[in-house]
């Protein structure tokens, strides 16, 4: 089941390289109406000139996620070490006869893979949706730079459907037939929905009734921005930028519903024992680890000889 799961990955992994680094998709070719006003704005200028660079969009995507996931099942780990049902769902994977995968990183690597798989998933489908549609930016026209006198455009309402209409940079107009859905908007809200469902299940009101909800609708916040960055910056239309959102989020919730059903060990991981009353808490892991271990005692009353009765110890928690 590993290697099949790893198979996925990698025809998923090698999906998004030729979309995203070589030709061998071309978006469909769109034509246009002469002066469209929807079609004129100015060209914004490179990726790199935006507010949100790629750089450091892809940093947050690709990094946020492993120091958050990873941060959070470290403390989970710390916070219970030593107790006895903070793991009976996960299974200790044993390595040879030395070694074993502990359950903490089993749990951290399964999130993160998830988290990958459906980060490659929704670029593949913003890509798709991209090259088939071969929608126009808002900026098109400026970077298309078409002949409007040898077109014939002294009616402003023509349709324009050759394929050389354009005498600009074919890189620009590759780019400018590239935006619904938004990507940028898809990736974000992805990354965002994903880690706010993560820590409303781990965390919730348990780190404080503020904690968790604060976290979630920060993250959300920024992807919405990035989003409305898009539109201010005419890289995309509203349309891209909810098309691309839609997406993202949708997948990221289908994932964390379906995929990661079991996200923590229980509700309040965080604070388990802390709201109690001093002492009841190793009471109840006490009780537990007696529960499920018998012990062996003999009452001078009514054992007879050789013979021993099996029963459980009940546990009193001692008054404060």
């Amino acid at each position: 089941m590993l290697y099949f799961q790893v198979v996925i990955l990698a025809s998923t992994v090698m999906l998004v390289y030729y979309c995203e680094f070589t030709d061998t998709f071309s978006p469909a070719q769109q034509g246009f109406i002469c002066r469209d006003p929807t079609l004129t704005k100015p060209d914004p200028g490179p990726e790199q000139d935006s507010r949100i660079q790629p750089v450091i969009l892809y940093s947050v995507v690709g990094g946020l996620p492993v120091v958050l996931i990873s941060g959070v099942e470290l403390v989970i780990f710390l916070l219970h070490y030593n107790s006895n049902n903070l793991y009976d769902q996960e299974k200790v994977v044993v390595m040879g006869d030395c070694c074993y995968v502990n359950p903490m990183l089993r749990r951290t690597f399964r999130f993160l893979g998830v988290y990958v798989f459906g980060l490659f998933t929704t670029d593949i489908f913003v890509n798709a949706g991209q090259l088939i549609t071969g929608s126009l930016a808002p900026h098109f026209l400026s970077v298309c730079q078409p002949n409007y006198t040898a077109l014939g455009c002294e009616d402003a309402t023509l349709f324009v459907s050759q394929s050389d209409a354009c005498t600009g940079d074919p890189d620009d107009i590759m780019r400018a037939r590239k935006t619904f859905p938004s990507k940028e908007a898809a990736l974000s809200l992805y990354t965002a929905v994903y880690l706010a469902m993560y820590v409303m299940s781990c965390v919730g009101s348990s780190g404080g009734r503020l904690t968790g909800p604060l976290l979630s609708l920060s993250l959300v916040s920024l992807a919405v921005l990035t989003g409305i960055n898009r539109v201010a910056e005419y890289r995309n239309h509203w349309s891209d930028v909810v098309a691309g959102q839609s997406i993202g989020g949708a997948i990221a919730v289908f994932l964390v519903s379906y995929c990661s059903s079991t996200l923590c060990i229980n509700p309040g991981v965080f604070n388990q024992g802390s709201m109690t009353p001093r002492g009841s808490a190793e009471v109840v892991f006490v009780v537990q680890y007696f529960k499920k271990r018998p012990v062996i005692s003999q009452s001078p009353s009514d054992a007879e000889p050789g013979i021993l009765r099996r029963s459980h110890m009940t546990m009193i928690p001692h008054p404060t």
